[in-house]
């Protein structure tokens, strides 16, 4: 159990079937402790509309800390992902997905 983010830096979610819990509770409590960035890997589409958008397809979510809630954005396939953290990434959801 995490009970200060002061030394973490960056959280990675790959999304399962309790998606819920990556998009909602988690997303509230990762900003409480302070954690700078928090990454959803959804590379199933298993979010639900309200996250992920229609059509359901697979998403990477960067949520970055912005005073003590998240500003979220979304990137899909061909997309290069920004992270304020890592900021001479060069990575799209495509380098990630499993064959």
């Amino acid at each position: 159990m995490i009970t200060s983010g002061r030394a973490i830096k960056l959280v990675v979610e790959v999304v399962s079937t309790n998606w819920e819990t990556d998009y909602a509770r988690k997303v509230e409590e990762y900003a409480l402790l302070g954690i700078p960035e928090y990454w959803i890997v959804d590379y199933r589409g298993l979010g639900g509309l309200a996250f992920i958008g229609r059509p359901k397809q697979p998403t990477f979510t960067v949520c970055q800390l912005a005073r003590d809630e998240y500003d979220q954005r979304q990137y899909r396939l061909g997309e290069t992902i920004a992270s304020r953290l890592l900021p001479d990434l060069q990575l799209k959801l495509n380098d990630i997905l499993p064959l």
